[in-house]
């Protein structure tokens, strides 16, 4: 095995009263792969600057390895005195000779010219200068924090890929799934302020964390019956032999003592999604939609349909449009050409990828009440917000805290938490996983598999994609937009050579067809034209019914003076809510056959 070129033993470091490292270690020789894994605010992120020189600990060893080159990914880097981001970038080989043509290689495959000014860089483009920046010297030990963040598909299968080919140790810390499992070898998992190494890559990291939990609790259990079995003895045994009592006596202190200095595992996040009614079978059918900025075509001739239950996908390069698109499905913006029909009865809870819904100057509380008393209704039960609090993960002690100090990951947790307390059966996700650590990440995968109603997310997680979405709808460029079905790996065969990606490339269809009979393919008789001519007025007429329905028991006398006319109406809304159902399904259907057959 090969020396460490920088090995941390011991490390202690605390913030305020709180120890945030106790005793945690980290060894990297030429080669590694070490992905650092752990809960938000865990300290991942200081363990990285303590190894790169950043941060003194309070104790503990830290050791480079002469003349080893270290570059560490900061997350807010300092860009003074640089004229230009390819000065910036070359910057980094630190005396070393610049490579010019390496820096504008790695500056144009994130999508910078380097000639850009520095001082009016967006977030993005700063974080992907500092990329290019860390990795231009390839240099001995890379110490990698987020470096997918603002990173599109394209960009993090490319970065994939880089780093795939670097002879570089490489220390990573990262949410996303795919690029763990496919990067590292080694896990290190820092919990509670200690490290634990497993030899293996992240794809075994989950079986063996549970393992040691659960050693942990029964070791914890055993603990607390000895604790139980020396108090007995000391009440009840013989009071003799003063010397073997008192340290007897000694013992049970220590153990108490170490009882209560033991800290316990974070607990699991708890979401549960408060649902509306069912909305009507079709959400939302887009026909021939178009939309441009300018001269930019952003959606062309865009045909899709959304049924209730899907969990639809968008995914494609930054600036491809993907929230345009989703803007046209729900409604929010109005396409230049064509159609985009919303469906019945839906309740849409939106979750913004920057968090613009979040008051800084509220507290967790208040955000999470609405600055009304100390209730937030779920799921129409209501419930102390501080019981609300611990589902995500917040102590009562941050109750208080103003939602301006929290970190990335608790405002992701707190926008959760907000979203997912409203009725609803249309859950729009715009970058969902942004700052959200694996836990909770898998927590939101478990709960949007049960969830009823409609998904409609924007994301460049692939795991997340694969283990959420029943369609993927991607861009080709142009502003042409494709709808696949399955997951993101299912999209990228799909987009394969083979015949059958190139039928899925030639017309958009949704998850829903493929389970719809093959009576599609027989053909359409004069009463099936008939009936796809008559069914939307049919459709409107009964959502005109229903409406009619639902305002006469509304009237909250209505039973106590006359329970027979109630007992009436209450029939009728149910029999129009099945007729409607019917009538939509069978509209879908002949709509699918009409555009098989051309017809």
């Amino acid at each position: 095995m090969a020396p460490p070129l920088l090995l941390l033993q011991d490390v202690n470091l605390t913030f305020g009263t709180a120890p945030l490292l106790a005793g945690a270690g980290l060894g990297v020789s030429a080669g590694d792969r070490i992905c650092l894994v752990g809960r938000n605010g865990s300290g991942k992120s200081t363990l990285l600057q303590v190894a790169a020189g950043s941060i003194p600990p309070d104790s503990g060893r830290r050791f480079a390895q002469p003349g080893a080159t270290i570059r560490y990914l900061p997350q807010e880097p300092d860009f003074e005195g640089f004229a230009t981001t390819l000065a910036y970038v070359e910057a980094g080989f630190d005396g070393a000779s610049a490579d010019h043509y390496r820096a504008a290689y790695l500056l144009e495959q994130l999508g910078l010219t380097g000639a850009e000014d520095p001082s009016m860089l967006s977030g993005g483009e700063a974080r992907r200068t500092a990329l290019a920046r860390v990795l231009a010297p390839e240099p001995d030990i890379l110490l990698l924090d987020e470096p997918t963040n603002h990173l599109d598909l394209p960009g993090i299968e490319w970065l994939e890929k880089e780093l795939a080919g670097m002879k570089s140790g490489i220390v990573l810390i990262s949410h996303d799934r795919r690029l763990l499992e496919r990067i590292s070898r080694v896990t290190l998992w820092l919990d509670r302020g200690v490290t634990r190494q497993l030899d293996q890559g992240f794809a075994h990291f989950e079986p063996w964390r549970d393992a040691v939990l659960e050693q942990e609790e029964t070791d914890r259990h055993k603990l607390g019956r000895k604790i139980v079995m020396e108090e007995d003895w000391l009440r009840y045994g013989v009071t003799a032999r003063r010397k073997r009592n008192q340290k007897r006596l000694g013992d049970l202190h220590a153990l108490r003592k170490k009882h209560r200095e033991q800290r316990g595992a974070l607990g699991k996040v708890r979401m549960e999604a408060a649902e509306a009614d069912l909305s009507g079978r079709l959400v939302m059918v887009a026909e021939g939609v178009s939309k441009s900025y300018g001269d930019r075509p952003i959606v062309r001739d865009f045909s899709a349909r959304v049924i209730r239950g899907d969990r639809v996908g968008i995914v494609g390069p930054n600036g491809a449009g993907k929230t345009t698109l989703l803007n046209l499905l729900t409604g929010e913006i109005e396409p230049d050409t064509g159609e985009v029909k919303i469906g019945t009865n839906l309740a849409q809870v939106t979750l913004d990828q920057r968090r613009e819904t979040l008051d800084p100057g509220q507290t967790l509380s208040q955000a999470l009440t609405g600055g009304a008393g100390d209730t937030v209704d779920v799921g129409g039960q209501t419930r102390h917000v501080v019981s609300y609090m611990k589902d995500f993960l917040f102590g009562p002690e941050q109750a208080h805290t103003p939602v301006g100090v929290l970190s990335g990951g608790e405002r992701g947790r707190l926008t959760l938490a907000r979203a997912f307390a409203k009725p609803s059966n249309l859950l729009v996700l715009d970058e969902p996983t942004n700052d959200l650590d694996l836990e909770t990440l898998e927590l939101l995968q478990e709960r949007l598999a049960d969830y009823t109603g409609t998904v409609l997310l924007v994301s460049h997680d692939r795991d997340f994609l694969d283990r959420v979405v029943t369609s993927v709808i991607a861009t080709t460029g142009d502003g042409v937009w494709t709808q696949y079905a399955g997951g993101y790996t299912d999209m990228l065969a799909q987009r394969g050579p083979a015949k059958s990606a190139a039928a899925s490339d030639s017309k958009p269809k949704s998850s829903t067809s493929q389970a719809m009979p093959r009576a599609a393919s027989k053909r359409m008789t004069f009463k099936d034209k008939h009936a796809l001519e008559t069914l939307p007025k049919r459709i409107s007429g009964l959502e005109a019914e229903i409406a009619k329905f639902n305002r006469q028991l509304g009237d909250a006398n209505l039973y106590a003076k006359d329970p027979v006319k109630f007992a009436a109406i209450s029939q009728a809304l149910v029999e129009s809510q099945a007729a409607l159902t019917s009538a939509e399904e069978h509209w879908l259907e002949l709509e699918m056959r009409r555009e098989e057959m051309g017809a």
